[in-house]
C-alpha cells in the first residue's frame, strides 16, 4: 500500500501544465491542423466590432480535450484551438446563430480576453483551449 501511495505521488509530481499564449492568426493560418471550422459561422474575440447583433441566443463553454503524443506544445495548441472552434461553430449552428462574439480564453473558471491570442494548457497526454463566447445572430 505505501509503495502504490509513493508511485501515485512520483507521478503527480511530474504532472505537467505549460500555460502557453498562443496567437489566434498562427493557428488559423497552421496548414499542419485538419479539424477546422468550415465557415458557416463567423467569430469575434474579445471587444472585437461586430455587424449588428439580431438575436442573443445565450452564452456556450467550449472545451474539448485532444491529445499532444508526438507533436510540438505549438502544434498540439493549433489543434486544440481549431477543435474548439469547430465545437462552437457546431454548437451555434445547431442554435440558429450566424455568429459567436464576446469570445474569450475562460480555463478553470479565469476569463482572459484578447482579440488577438487564446490560453492554452499542455499537459503530459492532453492540451486544453477553452473558449466561451455569446451565440448570436448578426446582420449579414
Amino acid at each position: 500500500m505505501a509503495l502504490s501511495f509513493v508511485l501515485f505521488m512520483a507521478g503527480r509530481a511530474h504532472a505537467r501544465n505549460v500555460q502557453l499564449f498562443v496567437p489566434i492568426a498562427d493557428a488559423v493560418a497552421a496548414t499542419d491542423v485538419s479539424d477546422r471550422p468550415t465557415g458557416a459561422v463567423k467569430f469575434f474575440f474579445a471587444m472585437q466590432k461586430t455587424p449588428g447583433i439580431l438575436k442573443n441566443l445565450g452564452s456556450y463553454l467550449a472545451a474539448p480535450r485532444t491529445g499532444v503524443a508526438g507533436v510540438s506544445d505549438q502544434r498540439a495548441c493549433h489543434e486544440a484551438f481549431l477543435l474548439t472552434l469547430v465545437d462552437l461553430e457546431k454548437r451555434a449552428q445547431r442554435g440558429g446563430a450566424t455568429a459567436v462574439v464576446n469570445i474569450v480564453s475562460y480555463y478553470r473558471k479565469m476569463e482572459m480576453a484578447s482579440a488577438t491570442d487564446f490560453e492554452c494548457h499542455v499537459g503530459n497526454v492532453i492540451v486544453t483551449v477553452w473558449l466561451k463566447g455569446d451565440l448570436v445572430r448578426i446582420a449579414e
